[in-house]
């Protein structure tokens, strides 16, 4: 059920058919439906009635899933997406991942409070390595999801990233920025270690699966000296 809801609010903000403007017309007209529908006021959209069960049975705050929403609009943000630091970064990262992670130890299952801020840092954990991942893609549709201070630290003009996307060779400091990254992530995995133990124990195998593919992708990008360019 929230898959689907998320589902539903990504299309709406992924629909490239339509302008911008209009989407978010469309996207803030769904989302008051579902308000609606969430102070009690009936729906028969399927995935509404299916969420609200589930928002009951799962005691998921109202806020996060308004978050898991606000996430899914950041597509429908200027085309330069520009973060001056890595806190910039980390909101970010927390609204298009933490959030999801909050959703879903609710449902997981967790009796002990430390739960949630651990679930927010795996968040982060993962996002970054997509970050990671995607720097080729996202420099193509000019977007740069590389904090500005680490760029000016390690001498990088921010538009340099399109011009690796575009054929030429990365450079030491290129790699630098990226290794930076990839450090940051690897701390915030030893939350998802830590979080591990705290959910129910059905749950540990499905989100021991995901880490350790996400964690194994970061520790292969590192293997190749941070190469994203030349191959996914």
């Amino acid at each position: 059920a929230v898959y689907a809801f998320m589902r539903q609010a990504d299309d709406l903000s992924d629909d490239e058919a339509l302008p911008i403007a209009e989407r978010r017309v469309k996207l803030d007209a769904w989302l008051k439906e579902w308000h609606q529908a969430e102070a009690g006021g009936g729906t028969t959209d399927p995935v509404f009635i299916a969420l609200l069960d589930a928002q009951q049975r799962f005691s998921i705050p109202s806020q996060l899933l308004d978050q898991l929403v606000q996430g899914t609009a950041t597509d429908l943000e200027p085309r330069v997406a520009v973060y001056a630091t890595f806190a910039d970064l980390y909101r970010y990262c927390y609204l298009v991942a933490s959030v999801v992670g909050l959703v879903c130890i609710r449902i997981f299952g967790y009796l002990d409070p430390r739960a949630e801020k651990l679930a927010e840092e795996t968040g982060i954990a993962l996002q970054l390595t997509n970050i990671l991942r995607d720097v080729r893609e996202d420099a193509e549709r000019g977007r740069l999801y590389l904090p500005l201070e680490d760029l000016e630290r390690c001498g990088v003009p921010a538009n340099s990233m399109s011009g690796i996307s575009s054929g030429q060779q990365m450079t030491p400091q290129q790699r630098q920025v990226l290794a930076i990254q990839a450090e940051r992530a690897g701390q915030f995995y030893k939350s998802a270690e830590a979080l591990l133990p705290l959910i129910s124990p059905d749950s540990r195998a499905a989100m021991w699966v995901l880490v350790t593919i996400y964690h194994r992708l970061l520790r292969h990008i590192e293997q190749h000296n941070f190469d994203v360019f030349s191959a996914r």
